[in-house]
């Protein structure tokens, strides 16, 4: 059924995609932090990332990863079970990251990413003998400015169609192809599980995994 594993496929792809983009975008600045310290100290603008403010999205990001891989090892009543965790994690990165985002969270985040830094969380700015020393000053009041919109907005789009790509495998994951005894043998015929590049190939390449290569005609 050439349709089955194409839309196998399409599905497992779109999974990936999601889930990369959720990653991709926590990775960004989705906020700014000002510090303004005394005079004649310049202000600090610190970028925040999605990241530093929501990590729990990433996370689940990366565990909706392993669930495809699950689903590609998985046939059944089984598959559909992994289908429902992958459609949960999906659900869960959209919460963590429609979540209020307050200013006191920004600010935290801001501070901590100062003392992370390479500077160490300066306090103090000032030159030395080989030239001028561009310190970070974490002190004063501070003000956030939300500038992430769109890349939160496409963490969410990435969750989403991490959830999609669960509710199709519950739905339509038991007629998807699985692995046959030859991808249950390694290449050198001693056992054990083929590395899943080697089934992703064969998909993309049209052939059904369920069948061995000594009955393909």
């Amino acid at each position: 059924m050439p349709s089955a594993r194409r839309e196998f496929v399409l599905v497992l792809l779109a999974g990936a995609v999601g889930a990369g983009l959720v990653v991709l975008a926590a990775r960004q600045a989705w906020a700014h932090a000002v510090f303004t310290p005394p005079r004649p100290l310049p202000a600090q603008d610190i970028p925040v990332t999605g990241q530093g403010l929501v990590p729990l999205a990433s996370a689940l990001a990366l565990a909706a990863l392993a669930c495809l891989a699950a689903v590609i090892a998985t046939r059944s009543v089984v598959r559909r079970a992994v289908g429902v965790l992958l459609a949960v994690l999906g659900a869960g990165t959209a919460a963590a990251v429609l979540a209020g985002l307050h200013t006191s969270a920004v600010l935290a985040a801001a501070r901590a990413a100062a003392l992370a830094g390479p500077l160490g969380g300066s306090t103090t700015s000032g030159a030395s003998s080989g030239g001028a020393v561009h310190e970070i000053v974490v002190a004063g009041p501070g003000r956030v400015i939300m500038a992430g919109a769109p890349w939160r907005a496409a963490a969410v789009a990435g969750a989403v169609v991490i959830v999609v790509a669960g509710l199709a495998t519950v739905w339509r994951g038991p007629r998807w192809p699985v692995m046959s005894a030859r991808f249950e043998r390694s290449p050198g015929g001693s056992g054990g599980v083929a590395p899943p590049e080697d089934m992703w190939e064969s998909l993309s390449r049209d052939v059904d995994p369920t069948v061995d290569d000594g009955t393909r005609t």
